[in-house]
């Protein structure tokens, strides 16, 4: 973690490898699986009646001379050619016009959501309706997701294409479980279900959980009322706690056990290679570029709860048994530089060694919210890795300003935000990649951020670039589901 600015000469840097604001996301339609819908614009009938044109009748007269034989063959061969040839214009556009709905229905889609791997068009009333329409079951696995600081339960809509609060109604800890279940997380790690009053959240439409779904699978029908007066919160996991009392620091300062529980290191082949941060008993988040040259699980040690590298050398560690990198992770610009490594063995949650919380949608973050990254990395340019974990304060910097042509100049995504000083002085260096830039909500730590890469460390108009976790949340969920 760098803490000085002097490197103007150090050149940029794409990778920070170890040493040698929510929009409204519909499940069908994430980044991640390539679900689109698209509505056909419905013409409206003309305002003005239309009438077929009257043509005036044609009359011979008497005196008018009748035209011959020859005269009347050829009007008669004109007339059979321009019928011909109508009619084979007609079949033209009709095929022409046949193939276009057959694309539109079949490949594009258009009246429905395609599956993300196979590209089965199946009906949007389909989506979330607890049946299995996709031959991978995506159709089924992103209905339900958290909401905002409180933990907010939502369910997602097939009736009307928009997430619904749910409804208290019925609701107990059994259909708690299996929600948390449903979403990825172990059952075990379940925390509590709450309550909130149906005043705090803006709408007048419901979820109702169906009784009969059964306690493995839960199912929700739409209801127009509440009867309970209150709706659901979900926390699946205790998460986002710290066991430290933190001081005022400038620039980077040494850590204290049990101050940033979730940071954990990362060794490859015998040495800190990245930081990473735990999500859950068996989850690790970190960087894609950390992991995309060296994707063997058995080529990598996960150590948590320490402060040290030097006491890693003589511990364990905990082994990997799958690493899953962002499929859409470009290794070039950076954009969806996330991965999760799933340990062999679940950790044993202590003051020293605890979760943190990912960002549920619409978490309601500051546009300068104050931010801190910790990790091992260099506390300096081209230097070598601190044997102590440091952490910073930074703070968010908007897309606008770091897109500017005088910091990044448009290489910024969406998948990505800036975090730290324009004036340069802190920042997070090689060594640090792939671990937490955390923030505090509500007394809850929330991981918005994996660090992920940067021009040179601490300089000027050249602040951190990290993961934007909250982009990420889709295909994470997607991965704890598939290898749950």
């Amino acid at each position: 973690m760098a803490t000085e600015a002097n490197y103007a000469n150090s050149g940029p840097y794409f990778v920070n490898y170890g040493f040698n604001l929510e929009q409204e996301h519909l499940p069908p339609y994430s980044q991640y699986d390539n679900r689109h819908v698209y509505h056909i614009p419905q013409q409206a009938p003309s305002a003005v009646p239309q009438y077929t044109q009257r043509v005036p009748p044609h009359f011979i007269s008497s005196n008018q001379t009748s035209p011959s034989p020859d005269s009347i063959s050829s009007t008669v061969d004109r007339r059979k050619v321009r019928m011909l040839l109508g009619a084979f214009a007609a079949t033209v556009i009709l095929a022409v016009t046949g193939i276009i709905v057959w694309y539109l229905v079949t490949v594009a889609c258009l009246f429905g959501v395609t599956c993300g791997t196979s590209g089965k068009c199946i009906s949007s009333s389909q989506w979330c309706d607890g049946i299995r329409q996709c031959p991978d079951g995506e159709d089924e696995e992103m209905c339900f997701r958290l909401s905002g600081d409180n933990f907010l339960l939502q369910a997602y809509s097939s009736k009307s294409r928009s997430w619904k609060p749910v409804c208290s109604d019925n609701w107990n800890d059994k259909y708690g479980k299996a929600t948390c279940s449903q979403m990825g997380y172990s059952s075990d790690t379940y925390f509590q279900s709450g309550r909130v009053t149906q005043a705090s959240v803006d709408s007048s439409e419901f979820m109702t959980v169906d009784t009969s779904s059964g306690e493995t699978s839960v199912q929700f029908t739409n209801s127009g009322s509440c009867s309970a007066g209150s709706v659901v919160t979900l926390q699946c996991i205790e998460c986002g706690l710290t066991f430290s009392v933190s001081t005022r620091i400038v620039g980077g300062t040494s850590a204290r056990l049990g101050q940033w529980p979730w940071q954990v290191s990362l060794w490859c082949e015998g040495e800190h290679w990245c930081g990473g941060s735990i999500i859950t008993p068996y989850w690790i988040v970190t960087a894609a570029h950390c992991v995309e040259r060296k994707n063997s699980p058995t080529q990598w040690k996960v150590y948590a709860g320490k402060l040290t590298l030097s006491e890693m050398k003589t511990s364990i560690g905990s082994s990997v048994s799958l690493i899953a990198i962002n499929k859409y992770y470009d290794s070039s610009a950076k954009s969806n530089d996330v991965a999760l490594m799933k340990l062999t063995l679940p950790l044993k949650f202590s003051n020293s060694m605890a979760p943190v919380c990912l960002p549920n949608f619409g978490l309601p973050v500051l546009q300068q919210a104050e931010c801190f990254i910790s990790g091992w990395g260099a506390l300096k340019y081209a230097g070598s890795t601190s044997d102590m974990l440091n952490y910073a304060r930074i703070y968010l910097i908007s897309s606008s300003v770091c897109n500017s042509r005088n910091v990044y100049g448009g290489l910024i995504t969406k998948t990505m935000f800036c975090a730290g000083y324009l004036e340069g002085g802190v920042d997070s260096c090689q060594g640090d990649s792939g671990g937490p830039l955390v923030t505090k909500i509500n007394n809850i730590w929330w991981l918005i951020g994996d660090t992920s890469w940067g021009y040179g460390c601490a300089q000027a108009n050249r602040p951190g670039v990290y993961g934007n976790i909250t982009e990420f949340l889709p295909w994470i969920f997607s991965i704890m589901q598939t290898y749950k």
